[in-house]
């Protein structure tokens, strides 16, 4: 679907259930994630991003690496519904292998996937969410040209009061703002 210098970014497909999982289930992706997934649940995760494929034409991708084809990460646009407060909306996101941290690749595969949103969808803004805390995925949200947007920084509804990761960030980046 999208090519980069070193990816691609596809719609996923059973064959990556294994790759997925391999990513969701690994304790240093859920600390970012509130948790690591069983495989049932990083198997519904693919469902549900498959559907949300054939719903509106572009979901989180498999990213893979044109060097062994590897899927790497996972990476692309997402709708957020009314049901988060930045909702409703389109969300640029992705995650990464921790093998494949530290290369550059979430920075190449965001800033693809922003310009795909912006030149395929009538989009105004995209906007990244995460944990206050989770500051190299705000490096890569700065480093592919979003802003941040304290005004609109959350609560994450989905997580106990005292979770660590429940306060989440909101940088936005707007069709204007794109060289």
């Amino acid at each position: 679907m999208i090519e980069t210098e070193r990816l691609i970014l596809r719609p996923l497909e059973d064959r990556d259930r294994d790759a997925v999982f391999a990513i969701n289930g690994d304790p240093r992706v859920g600390d970012w994630l509130a948790g690591a997934q069983s495989r049932a649940q990083s198997d519904a995760f693919v469902d549900r991003m498959r559907a949300h494929q054939i719903e509106h034409g572009f979901s989180f991708w498999a990213v893979e690496l044109k060097a062994d084809g590897a899927v790497a990460g996972l990476a692309g646009l997402a709708v957020i519904g009314d049901d988060l407060p930045p909702g409703p909306c389109v969300e640029v996101g992705w995650r990464f292998s921790p093998a494949a941290w530290g290369h550059g690749y979430a920075s190449e595969a965001g800033r693809a996937a922003l310009a795909w949103g912006f030149a395929n969808r009538d989009l105004a803004e995209i906007i990244a969410i995460t944990a206050t805390t989770n500051l190299a995925s705000q490096a890569v949200m700065r480093r592919i040209g979003m802003t941040p947007d304290p005004a609109r920084d959350f609560d994450h509804p989905r997580l106990a009061a005292d979770h660590p990761l429940r306060r989440h960030v909101l940088f936005s980046a707007a069709r204007h703002g794109l060289a």
